[in-house]
């Protein structure tokens, strides 16, 4: 039986065929290099933003435990709103790493999902309205102070609506609900655009932070003698 000839190895190949090989690794394999250069980045670049995170949630969370059986009313409702957007931004900050640069682009688009879903579910109005405003009067919020917490929101609001208007048809058919459509499913999950949905959320931070950075005065103005007082006196009023 006649022997095969040996495979020659790329390196033996003529100088043009090298070439062509190696454009066509080093195309094929640029974007998984590039997450994993990324992804390295990201990881040191993030635990900063992590501790203080979860620094700024352990303070407000046992503020808002602290006080959760008080006369006070003002105090509670701004602490719960500072606590409902830390507990989003930790939840995104949980996955945002592997949404933008897991090495399986499926488990890339299901974490975005689960971004966008955290995004666009927020039940903003629970927190905000008139509770806000009936808890600014009530510290006797300096209208500077005001006019930022304020402002803060609405960025947030804005955001909110941008998520309902682009992403409505991926939330209805892929996360919220699943389409009987298996097809119009799938072809939606194929054409998220995940650097989209973090666009969404640079801005979704950068209303929630601002607000975040508020929150020390607005606390600090709820426990002013003369707040303190109006809270205890609108307390009184509610029980009678």
């Amino acid at each position: 039986m006649k022997d095969h000839p040996k495979r020659r190895r790329i390196l033996e190949q003529p100088p043009e065929v090298v070439r062509r090989w190696t454009r066509l690794r080093v195309s094929s394999s640029t974007p998984r290099i590039a997450r994993a250069i990324v992804r390295l980045k990201l990881g040191f670049s993030e635990r900063k933003r992590k501790r203080a995170l979860e620094g700024a949630f352990v303070t407000i969370k046992n503020l808002t435990i602290e006080l959760e059986h008080t006369q006070l009313e003002a105090t509670p409702t701004i602490l719960n709103m500072a606590l409902y957007f830390l507990l989003a931004e930790r939840d995104i900050q949980c996955v945002k790493i592997d949404a933008l640069t897991h090495p399986d682009e499926w488990t890339r688009k299901l974490l975005a999902r689960f971004v966008l879903l955290t995004i666009y579910e927020w039940d903003f109005k629970q927190i905000t309205g008139l509770r806000l405003k009936d808890a600014l009067d009530t510290i006797q919020a300096p209208e500077e102070l005001r006019a930022s917490a304020i402002a803060s929101l609405r960025k947030v609001r804005a955001v909110q609506r941008k998520a309902h208007t682009e992403f409505a048809e991926l939330r209805n058919n892929t996360i919220a609900h699943r389409n009987a459509d298996a097809l119009a499913q799938y072809r939606a999950i194929r054409n998220l655009n995940v650097a989209r949905v973090f666009e969404i959320v640079v801005e979704f931070y950068k209303g929630a932070d601002e607000f975040i950075e508020v929150l020390p005065q607005l606390i600090a103005q709820s426990r002013t003698i003369s707040s303190l007082i109006g809270q205890i006196e609108k307390s009184r009023e509610l029980k009678v």
